[in-house]
């Protein structure tokens, strides 16, 4: 166990996709002797990064899942996990961030920030985890770090402070200058071991003599002694590394770094940039809620004397059972001691503690606050908080992003449907973006999830992991159904049986409502309801929403108002006025002028400013709308709302149009009513298919 958390780093490594995050961790790995041999992402030696341990994600050259490693670098403990860049996977990098003190943000010296670049800044900005910039590709032509460091506060809004100059850039890119020390670093032979501590090159002093004073402008904001020192003429580099942690930690300052991790340039002084400005696990306030106060909130101190606080983030199907990621926040846990699930109060026992090296492990006996690890056998959610039994406490939980995307998925046989059913429950566990359900009405398995690629995945998952052989259906979009019209209901439930029969009678309106999914207003005066039965009428309102009566997806944006009725002293029940009010609704929801909505998306298109003329063609061709360009270097950005029904098959397109040199990634933006032309075509559709089920019931 570390005792000294003043040495323990938990970091992550999170960019856009293609940025370098896993080249950069596999460099990691290599200079703190974790890994003996470095190897590409896209290697022709056939091996893959350590960190791309899946096969999938060696063949398709990008990472799907987080993987978590440690190693030891000038007597720190790290703790680092590697996210994927795509938006499908976008839940890994969410839960990775939830659990981390501090990340390094890569950006592509040529590409600046990107699109997914700005969400993955958004997810740290909601755990509020300090970052690191690191410009990775200095040695690719076009590379211009400077000019990344000014799109970090014109885009993200950061206050970035430059800490290195690069010593030549491009195919001449040596190294780099640390205005921090005021000293030259250059890096060479075949792994970058062989460091060069000099002078700064004559021609570079003034660049770097401006560029630190600019540096200690921005940093002595943060420390008095340090503007005093200035001030004096007697600087130390203590004073400024403690300024630039202090401002890091208060995540009002984010340091610039550059380096190339594919040509093994500068990645030892990222690695000594983590030591000193990010937080350890003390300098970090964790929050969690207290089950026995009515969730009252409570700071968590990072101290392993404490009662144990441990949160399960991350699930795997391991070879030896599931496999649950930890990380401690408070108290220690140790192999074979007795831990308490405080979502359902069951007890289990800790048999095997690990720390994960990608998909290697190594067994450990004990692990204390701070610290991530993983242990086996114990059968529980992602999400769920671990105590000693003697607290009830639950860490809060992390956002999940809604699926946006589904699939229709049928096994080929007999054996497939049994390996299926394993595969989607293992699935769901683990990725809580990716969700199964069977439809009632048609009886299909549907997988939903983030995009085309997430289920690709996943489908591909299920034939290579599970032997499960599947038949998938074009993908069906989330569409939802609304109202347009207020319209009145006035319905009376009766049912006459041998002895007590039902009776309920409901009145009121239903109405347009933009501020939610649903509203339920009581305004029954005078008792004509009573009390008692006002949940069951609301409960059958409320369960008519998840099926629309017009293509049968779940309804939203609607405000039921009752304010009359009748009960019977007899007839009147629980279930009388669920029905009464299920009668109401299809009484009066084909009145209403029911419309349908479809899920629009926020689409990034970045590529040469060449091809900007085929992107709007490819874009207006799918009833997109540009919401806003940008041109920059020769690189152009086009933003713009696409309906996702339109964007299945878009990466195809787009590769044609652009010579497979543009990338687009999506995400969802907000629900929008389709035109009355495709709002036709989808009613005649879905009365076919109510057809067809009515007569294979037949």
């Amino acid at each position: 166990m570390q005792t000294d958390l003043s040495k323990i780093r938990n970091i992550g490594i999170s960019a856009h996709i293609d940025s370098g995050k896993t080249t950069l961790t596999e460099r990691v790995l290599y200079y703190t002797d974790r890994i003996h041999q470095m190897h590409d992402v896209k290697g022709k030696d056939g091996v893959g990064a350590k960190m791309d341990s899946m096969d999938l994600e060696r063949e398709r050259g990008i990472t799907i899942c987080s993987a978590a490693t440690h190693c030891i670098w000038k007597g720190h403990h790290v703790n680092i996990i590697d996210t994927p860049g795509h938006v499908d996977f976008t839940i890994e990098v969410e839960r990775s961030l939830r659990v981390l003190d501090g990340a390094i943000l890569v950006l592509c010296s040529v590409a600046g920030v990107q699109s997914q670049s700005l969400t993955v800044d958004r997810q740290m900005r909601r755990y509020k985890v300090p970052r690191i910039a690191f410009v990775n590709k200095c040695d690719r032509t076009g590379a211009n770090p400077l000019r990344v460091k000014d799109q970090l506060r014109e885009k993200l809004n950061h206050n970035p402070v430059l800490l290195q100059l690069p010593i030549g850039l491009e195919d001449r890119f040596e190294g780099v200058v640390c205005l921090v020390e005021m000293r030259a670093f250059r890096f060479s032979g075949p792994g970058g071991d062989d460091i060069t501590e000099s002078e700064i090159p004559a021609e570079m002093l003034v660049e770097a003599e401006a560029a630190r004073l600019v540096m200690l402008d921005a940093v002595s904001m943060f420390s008095d002694a340090l503007m005093e020192a200035m001030l004096e003429e007697r600087v130390t580099i203590d004073l400024i590394r403690g300024a630039i942690r202090k401002g890091t930690i208060a995540l009002q300052m984010t340091p610039v770094l550059m380096g190339s991790a594919y040509k093994n340039k500068a990645v030892q002084r990222l690695l000594d940039a983590v030591t000193y400005y990010l937080p350890d696990p003390t300098e970090v306030v964790n929050e969690a809620l207290d089950l026995g106060k009515n969730e009252e909130k409570l700071i968590l101190p990072s101290d392993q004397s404490k009662a144990l606080v441990a949160l399960a983030f991350k699930l795997e199907d391991g070879r030896y059972g599931q496999l649950t990621y930890l990380r401690i926040y408070q108290g220690s846990l140790t192999r074979d001691e007795f831990i308490t699930n405080s979502r359902n109060g069951k007890r289990h026992k800790c048999g095997r503690l690990v720390r994960m090296h990608a998909d290697e492990m190594e067994e450990i006996g004990d692990a204390g606050a701070g610290d991530i690890v993983a242990m086996f056998g114990i059968d529980c959610n992602s999400g769920d908080t671990f105590t000693d039994g003697t607290v009830n406490f639950a860490m809060t939980s992390m956002h999940v992003p809604e699926a946006v995307i589904s699939l229709s998925i049928k096994p080929n046989d007999t054996k497939s449907e049994t390996n299926m059913g394993k595969a989607l429950r293992r699935f769901s566990k683990e990725d809580p973006t990716f969700r199964v359900h069977v439809d009632d009405e048609s009886g299909e398995t549907i997988i939903s999830g983030m995009g085309e690629l997430h289920l690709e995945v996943y489908v591909e998952r299920m034939k290579r992991e599970y032997q499960a052989l599947v038949t998938t259906s074009p993908p069906q979009v989330a569409y939802r159904e609304t109202i347009s019209h207020l319209t009145e209901f006035h319905y009376t439930h009766k049912k006459q049986t041998g002895g007590s029969g039902q009776y309920g009678r409901v009145v009121g309106h239903l109405e347009p409502w933009s501020e939610g999914e649903f509203q339920f207003q009581d305004e029954i005066t005078g008792g004509a309801i009573p009390r008692q039965f006002i949940s069951s009428v609301e409960k059958g309102f409320r369960s008519m929403l998840a099926k629309g009566r017009k293509i049968g997806f779940p309804v939203v944006n609607v405000s039921v108002t009752v304010n009359d009725g009748q009960a019977h002293a007899v007839d009147s029940s629980d279930i009388a006025f669920q029905e009464a009010a299920r009668g109401a609704w299809r009484d009066a929801y084909d009145r209403a002028r029911p419309k349908i909505l479809e899920p629009i998306m926020r689409v990034v298109i970045e590529g040469p400013a060449e091809f900007s003329g085929n992107v709007l063609a490819t874009l207006m061709q799918r009833r997109g709308m540009v919401v806003g360009s940008a041109e920059d270097d020769g690189f152009a950005k086009v933003e713009a709302e696409v309906p996702l029904a339109e964007m299945f098959g878009y990466s195809t397109t787009l590769r044609s149009a652009t010579q497979g040199k543009a990338e687009f990634t999506m995400e969802f933006s907000r629900y929008l009513p389709v035109p009355s032309s495709i709002s036709e075509e989808l009613v005649s559709k879905y009365q076919e298919q109510q057809k067809a089920a009515a007569l294979a019931r037949k």
